[in-house]
């Protein structure tokens, strides 16, 4: 057997879902540890998706509460921070008494991330969080305001970021889906420092850094965009991209934060490896129900569904009519490409623009089964077993590509390990 690492890094998996961050972890490295996680669906009994990651991953250290009502004080020591965290308005405002600072929107769960990192004596070395790529460009009357409130609050937390929109597909991976991955490094891990010395970090963005090394890409055009986060985040709130500039964000899709200062490019996927379609995950025809087999009757409303529409309609509470268009779609879905995005409405057998459809080769269509949404988010097969079909497409909706954390936590495991190593060697604790 492989002799164990004396590197250990303990991991907090914050809005964990079915698990996601914690596969890949596991499958990048053994050093990863998850000591606690907090899985918690609001406005239902049925915590499905808890349940599921206790079934996967047993029961300890896992809390399902509401996380607003988790004192940052119950939140254990550990060295990496993971969670994929819901897009929401992170505005903040000033208290009521001024004197006593600032406040984020009551109920945004990015403030229920600041508020367990601001509490803790000891902070965690790194995050990896996940969210929709949209983030970099919201709200729609100050382009980037959001995220620019969420990495100066970070870097008043003492965080260098890192950031890369990624789609899987672009990466070898059998689903499109674009989501924004950022990695913070605290300034007082030895990443940290090296990022906050302010040198070689237009290199770090596009080839030094942990994101650049995972999934290369290079500089599309044009030179870095650089610029300020100024004020506390009240004025960030108020004034960031306020005015004729906000119809666009300042923010490609990737760059680098340090002290408050960003650093960002638009960049273009440099992936030479092997690619997964759609075809390849599909299971033999032999082990698909006949619930997933679509019947000839119900093949027009498909169509229809799937087909482009210029039509006019009527809003029935208020008596306005609008002409309502829209494009037609693949029916169905290509086999040689990566699939379209898994939504959280995949599931069910009615008729739907945005369910995927494939053909057999016998020549029927049918749906997708679940096993084949796990596999392309890349999870276990029946990773989700245990829950109806319809909440299984929920939740692989709701899920991340695995494969992304897989590739990121590996080599953020590789740089923590030479640290560790180096650490060792000078005789330093």
């Amino acid at each position: 057997m492989p002799k164990k690492s004396a590197l250990q890094v303990r991991v907090v998996e914050l809005f964990a879902g079915v698990g996601g961050f914690r596969v890949g972890l596991e499958r990048a490295s053994k050093v990863y540890r998850v000591v606690w996680s907090n899985q918690w669906e609001p406005s239902t009994r049925r915590q499905d998706a808890s349940n599921i990651y206790v079934a996967r991953f047993g029961p300890e250290g896992h809390n399902n509460a509401d996380i607003s009502t988790v004192h940052a004080a119950d939140v254990p020591d550990h060295d990496l921070l993971v969670g994929g965290f819901p897009c929401q308005d992170y505005s903040v405002a000033r208290s009521l008494n001024g004197a006593a600072g600032l406040q984020g929107r009551k109920g945004v769960l990015w403030w229920d991330i600041h508020r367990i990192l601001q509490g803790r004596r000891n902070k965690p070395g790194h995050l990896l969080l996940e969210n929709v790529d949209r983030l970099l460009k919201s709200p729609a009357r100050q382009r980037g305001r959001d995220f620019a409130v969420m990495l100066a609050s970070l870097a008043d937390l003492g965080y260098v970021v890192e950031w890369r929109v990624i789609n899987a597909a672009d990466h070898g991976m059998p689903q499109r889906r674009r989501r924004v991955f950022f990695l913070g490094h605290h300034r007082d891990t030895p990443t940290g420092r090296r990022l906050m010395a302010g040198k070689g970090l237009e290199d770090w963005v596009l080839r030094d850094g942990i994101l650049a090394e995972a999934f290369p890409a290079r500089a599309s055009e044009g030179a870095f965009r650089t610029f300020a986060l100024q004020g506390d985040l009240a004025e960030l709130t108020q004034a960031f991209n306020a005015g004729p500039s906000a119809a666009r964000s300042p923010f490609d899709d990737a760059g680098i934060m340090a002290g408050r200062r960003v650093w960002t490019i638009r960049t273009v996927p440099q992936h030479t490896g092997p690619r997964r379609t759609l075809g390849d995950i599909l299971l033999p025809g032999d082990r698909v129900p006949r619930a997933f087999f679509i019947p000839k009757r119900d093949i027009p409303r498909w169509k229809f569904a799937k087909g482009a529409k210029n039509v006019v309609r009527t809003n029935r509470s208020t008596g306005f009519t609008y002409r309502y268009a829209e494009g037609g779609m693949a029916f169905p879905d290509a086999l040689d490409k990566p699939s379209r995005t898994i939504i959280t409405a995949e599931g069910g057998a009615s008729p739907s623009r945005f369910k995927h459809v494939v053909r057999t080769a016998k020549g029927e269509l049918r749906r997708l089964t679940p096993v084949e949404l796990e596999r392309l988010n890349m999870f276990p097969d029946d990773h989700t077993a245990g829950v109806p079909d319809t909440r299984r497409a929920f939740l692989m909706g709701n899920a991340l590509v695995v494969g992304i954390i897989e590739r990121t936590a590996s080599v953020l495991a590789t740089r923590l390990a030479h640290e560790h190593r180096t650490r060792k060697k000078q005789g330093i604790p």
